[in-house]
């Protein structure tokens, strides 16, 4: 198959608990078959974070980490579509060809892929906006201290309020960058459609199944936290995984299950 997409947004068939567990068993089959490709999309991530870990332990500042943030959605849907691609290519029978992956990469920079990192950059800062006016609603007026290493402030009243709210606000920003690309990053790399179209399609669908939808999210959420605290390194295992379940996901939903017979070898 060609890698010209098609014009418009596929009819998404109906989400299950089994097509979750497919779109993982799928997923593991791909990571097995590609190893050199996930310990370098990655790597990247892991040695990002490891750079955080040294700058913010070097300095005892964290406010860097801002920037950071911010930089951080804008490569990770490319990262995405190079899971993304090599799933395709396996389900298609076609070579893992380093070129030819890092070219559909690239060339995502000419269609609608920028665009949607931008709205996450722009929902990104406005948490951070929100998470600035939490912070000083309920803590402005305490004494002053250094927040990074007087964990006391927190269990005070205001503090506890002020993480709850927090950890409140947060979850709903987060649950929203999550219904507008589980599918829409796939399906910009499928189908020659716009960003917003392609948001619209994965917010409403997420709408229309969320206890299987943000079943899968919080599986997500969770397997990425885990995979974090060894040091960054379990990351060379869930952010592949997930790249490529991600991706199978989609297909079966827009496809089939059945119209990956290489998928099960």
């Amino acid at each position: 198959m060609p890698d010209t997409p098609q014009h418009g947004v596929p009819d998404l068939g109906s989400v299950t608990f089994d097509i979750l567990k497919e779109a993982l068993r799928r997923g593991q089959a791909d990571l097995k078959r590609s190893k050199s490709f996930a310990f370098m999309f990655a790597g990247f991530y892991v040695l990002a974070g490891w750079f955080m870990a040294w700058v913010t332990w070097l300095t005892g500042q964290s406010y860097w980490l801002v920037f950071a943030a911010i930089g951080f959605p804008l490569l990770a849907p490319f990262a995405a579509v190079g899971f993304y691609d090599i799933s395709r290519r396996i389900e298609e029978g076609r070579a893992l060809d380093w070129m030819k992956i890092f070219s559909v990469i690239t060339s995502q920079s000419k269609r609608q892929l920028p665009s949607i990192s931008a709205v996450i950059i722009v929902v990104f800062l406005f948490w951070f906006f929100l998470a600035h006016m939490i912070f000083a609603l309920f803590l402005g007026l305490s004494t002053m201290t250094n927040v990074s290493s007087s964990l006391d402030i927190y269990f005070t009243t205001n503090g506890l309020m002020m993480l709850a709210v927090g950890t409140a606000v947060g979850a709903g920003f987060a649950a929203l960058l999550y219904m507008i690309t589980v599918l829409s990053l796939p399906l910009l790399l499928d189908r020659e459609v716009d960003f917003v179209t392609a948001m619209i399609t994965s917010f409403q669908y997420v709408q229309s199944h969320p206890v299987q939808m943000f079943a899968w999210a919080a599986f997500i959420g969770v397997f990425t936290l885990v995979s974090m605290v060894p040091l960054f390194l379990g990351l060379f295992i869930s952010l592949p995984l997930l790249g490529h379940a991600t991706w199978h996901l989609y297909d079966m939903l827009a496809y089939g299950v059945d119209r990956n017979p290489n998928a099960a070898a």
